[in-house]
């Protein structure tokens, strides 16, 4: 029996729309509700002695949306606090296009978050720039919006600050910094802020919005974030260590796929010179 090309290519075809269909109801079904705890030891330069072994928690893009649930957020949250980690960063995008309806439930989501040194946000490019920010300040959680703060942990001083999404070039994030003392985090919802931050030698970037590509394909890998440095994990340019979230939720589309959900807890040691 002979097979004709014509019979190859829709074979093909129809194997590929069948994988494809299959990932998606995975991804919709089961993977973005796979939601884990991940590790990460952070190398960070000119880090104090005393400051090795700090840990902060990361929680990022929430989305709290019809497709992410008060019941998703609050498995991050009960992850991130049995990590116990000393001080909690949110990372933006707690609702999806700033939907009013979700502001309030997804503050209140994350309210339980505490840590000894405080919760901290920054806001991401869904986020409106006061509801939002007001329904976390009212639970507690200080919001950084172009702005910076100085806390005391273990007799050293560490300064978090945090850029809005649409602050980008490196003499504006220049002004948040300022001549801040001690140890220098810089709060970018974009890691593509990681290139201002090398040059400015901010020791370390936190970061989410790719969603770690959300869908991560075979050899083609996450195709919607290609764009931005690093999509997931740790990247260093220069003195400058990044590290970006695969984050909570979803948007566009409710599915994951080689790409689950998680919360971080992110521990700090000093750099090892070049």
């Amino acid at each position: 029996m002979s097979i004709t090309r014509r019979a190859v290519l829709k074979t093909l075809v129809g194997s590929g729309a069948a994988v494809l269909t299959g990932a998606g109801a995975y991804g919709f079904l089961d993977e973005r509700h796979a939601l884990g705890l991940t590790e990460a030891v952070l190398p960070v330069s000119g880090l104090p002695p005393e400051l090795a072994g700090l840990k902060i928690g990361l929680l990022t893009d929430v989305h709290r949306s019809e497709w992410v649930s008060a019941a998703d957020i609050d498995r991050g949250v009960r992850l991130l606090m049995a990590a116990k980690p000393d001080l909690i960063v949110l990372g933006g995008d707690y609702v999806t296009w700033g939907e009013r309806s979700f502001v309030m439930p997804s503050a209140e989501a994350l309210a339980p978050l505490t840590a000894p040194h405080g919760v901290f946000a920054i806001l991401g490019n869904h986020d409106d720039d006061h509801d939002m920010p007001a329904a976390l300040a009212a639970r507690g959680v200080a919001v950084l919006k172009d702005a910076r703060t100085t806390i005391s942990i273990r007799d050293r001083d560490v300064t978090l600050a945090g850029i809005r999404f649409w602050t980008k070039r490196a003499r504006d994030i220049a002004t948040v910094v300022g001549n801040a003392s001690g140890t220098v985090i810089l709060l970018a919802h974009d890691p593509r802020r990681l290139a201002e931050a090398a040059t400015l030698n901010i020791p370390l970037v936190l970061s989410g919005h790719t969603h770690g590509g959300q869908v991560v394909l075979p050899l083609l890998g996450a195709v919607a974030a290609q764009k931005f440095p690093v999509v997931y994990g740790i990247a260093r340019q220069r003195a400058t260590t990044l590290f970006v979230s695969r984050g909570l939720g979803t948007v566009y589309v409710p599915v994951r796929v080689n790409c689950p959900p998680e919360v971080a807890v992110l521990t700090l040691t000093p750099a090892q010179p070049a």
